[in-house]
């Protein structure tokens, strides 16, 4: 019988695995499995093939921009009719960018990222046995299989896959007859991405109830590491804001279907007088960007903590402010609600609107800056290890910070009105958000590898991998800034249509080729990914001498995590290199009692008997010395 145990801080425990739950079988273990730490593999592989399909999709609408003129045969044979002649055609043009944006934003790096690692670290790292709701944790990675299914069947309708671009703005998205993305495979758009945030639900609900209710004896909120703390404020980000999509999707839906007009009005197609009164797109636009800002931070956070966890290990040091990075990381889900306007300042907005939403937006650098300056201050004169986690977290950092001045550009109204569209805002968007948030990811997935699989990943392809994709990414991203600034406006199919663009044209070549080496360093990632799964050196423990709770499970996978009685932690989590200690890290559920020598007085701030031994223990050594 299942036993639960109340421990003296009211956090509710289990202390048994659940294999009496059901035999263990084939289907039950590796597919339709309810162990958190299966699903979290078959979130990240999942996510895996979506970003290499996206990713190929980019490198298709790149040939096109780089070559707009030239014929390439093999288009026609992989395309068909999206692609005559060998030229892909505008409106399949616009179907790459908007399912390239879509898979990326939510397929990768909202369910890739998130699911992933909240599956696998929280409950290791809080020391339960499982999410509060295993069946439910199931559910969400099925409904994301599913909905990733939906959105990739879309290329295979007569009509071709949604063309609306990512964010769907009505009337294209609104106007079955448009254009031919718009009908069936924007259909196929919207049902994909409510059964995407039915999982997103499900998902988050889960990892709060986790988080709040199933916490080991002594894991106090101000013990939990930093990645707990950001896949935490992540899921509740994302239960506040997806419901909202959801309520923009329907109305979207009645209006394509049902002949309502929430999001029409006035609309002449094809010389046609429409029927539709009253409605606004801007209405579309308020809602979709209420969830689509703290979309922002839904995939930029969880990748703040994964790489504040790996920063710190690497670098031999306590995180530097940990306090501070979790007040910053509070700050800034809740200044995520209230700056979605400053996507819409070109709507015509009211100038006072717009300034408050300016200095809200200014505002939210500010924790930005405190999490940028502690990852500094962190790696400052640590006894730093280069592997291809802390490369990738390092690049993390460097990307978070180019990519985000530029968003002090965007963040001012009047600076906006000139960049807005551009490819400005394509450059900002792919470093601070796509970039960074993929090399947080990367850095996670080299970091807790050996937890997953039991393996290593190769050093040297990791080394490959890091150096060809942190250029690369560069070089495609940072000459889109020079692109804005002259007003070269993001989507244009071909920049030969225009004379004022036409001397682009050659750094979209270099952009292609860029991205296309970019590209081909992935497949060294996908390499050593399968390879290291089956045929990896085999990891021991604890391989990067780490303080979390998650290095004290067996190597061995069961359903349970630990055999017999959960850790109790006694310490937060970034003990490294403590003075009078013998070894450079002291994992969270060793004793105070058996540290004396390396214990300090703010280690027992909310523990008086244990300051009151350790005075004891202090006294008496100095006693000792006094006699000596």
């Amino acid at each position: 019988m299942s036993t639960l145990a109340v421990h003296d801080h009211g956090v509710v425990h289990h202390e048994d695995g659940h294999e009496h739950h059901h035999k263990a079988t084939f289907l039950n273990t590796y597919v339709f499995s309810q162990d958190h730490k299966y699903i979290a593999k078959q979130f990240l592989v999942t996510g895996i093939i979506m970003a290499f399909i996206a990713m190929s999709l980019s490198i298709l609408f790149r040939i096109q921009l780089a070559y707009p003129e030239k014929s390439f045969p093999f288009l026609t044979t992989l395309l068909g009719h999206f692609a005559p002649n060998g030229r892909i055609s505008a409106d399949f043009y616009m179907s790459l960018v908007t399912i390239h944006g879509t898979i990326m934003v939510f397929f990768v790096l909202t369910a890739g990222l998130s699911g992933t690692f909240a599956n696998l670290l929280i409950p290791l790292q809080i020391g339960a046995r499982d999410m509060a709701s295993p069946f439910v944790n199931m559910l969400s990675y099925w409904f994301f299989l599913m909905a990733s299914i939906v959105m990739l069947s879309s290329f295979f309708v007569q009509s071709g896959p949604a063309s609306g671009g990512w964010t769907i703005y009505p009337p294209l998205s609104a106007l079955p007859k448009s254009m031919p993305g718009s009908g069936m495979g924007m259909t196929l758009w919207l049902v994909s991405m409510v059964m995407f945030i039915a999982s997103q639900l499900m998902g988050g609900i889960n990892y709060i109830s986790t988080v709040l209710n199933m916490r080991t004896k002594g894991m106090d909120l101000w013990k939990m590491p930093l990645t707990v703390w950001a896949l935490f404020l992540t899921a509740v980000l994302g239960v506040l804001s997806f419901p909202v999509l959801v309520a923009g999707v329907v109305l979207l839906i009645f209006d394509r279907s049902a002949g309502t007009s929430f999001y029409l009005s006035d609309i002449v197609l094809n010389g046609s007088v429409q029927p539709y009164e009253g409605g606004s797109p801007i209405l579309f636009q308020h809602l979709f960007w209420f969830l689509g800002h703290p979309e922002v931070y839904i995939v930029i956070m969880p990748a703040m903590g994964l790489s504040s966890e790996v920063l710190s290990v690497n670098s031999r040091k306590p995180i530097f402010g940990y306090h501070a990075m979790v007040y910053s990381l509070i700050g800034i889900s809740v200044l995520s609600f209230i700056v979605w306007g400053h996507h819409m300042f070109v709507t015509g907005m009211n100038p006072f609107l717009g300034g408050v939403f300016m200095i809200t937006t200014l505002i939210i650098a500010v924790p930005s800056a405190v999490k940028t300056f502690n990852w500094l201050a962190t790696l400052w004169r640590g006894n730093i290890r280069f592997t291809p986690a802390m490369l990738f977290a390092i690049g993390m950092v460097s990307f978070f910070i180019s990519g985000g001045l530029t968003g002090i550009f965007l963040g001012n109204a009047a600076l906006d009105i000139n960049l807005h569209d551009t490819y400005f805002v394509v450059a900002h968007f792919h470093l601070v958000m796509g970039s960074a948030a993929i090399f947080g990811m990367l850095a996670g997935v080299y970091h807790w590898f050996p937890k997953m699989f039991r393996r290593m990943m190769d050093e040297r392809l990791g080394y490959l991998h890091f150096w060809l994709t942190f250029i690369g990414a560069y070089l495609v991203f940072f000459p889109m800034h020079f692109m804005g600034l002259e007003g070269v406006p993001r989507r244009y199919y071909a920049f030969t249509e225009f004379e004022s663009m036409k001397h682009w044209l050659t750094v979209n070549v270099f952009i292609t080729w860029s991205a296309i080496m970019a590209g081909i360093a992935q497949l060294a990632f996908a390499y050593n990914f399968i390879h290291s799964i089956f045929w990896g050196k085999k990891t021991v423990q604890n391989p990067w001498n780490s303080n979390t709770l998650e290095w004290t499970a067996p190597i061995e996978h069961h359903h349970g995590n630990w055999i017999g009685e959960i850790p109790t932690v006694y310490r937060w989590p970034y003990d490294y290199s403590k003075p009078g200690h013998d070894e450079d890290f002291i994992p969270q559920h060793i004793p105070f009692s058996q540290t004396m020598s390396s214990n300090l007085p703010h280690d027992f701030e909310d523990n008086p008997g244990g300051l009151a031994e350790h005075t004891k223990w202090t006294d008496a050594q100095k006693a000792n010395e006094a006699v000596k």
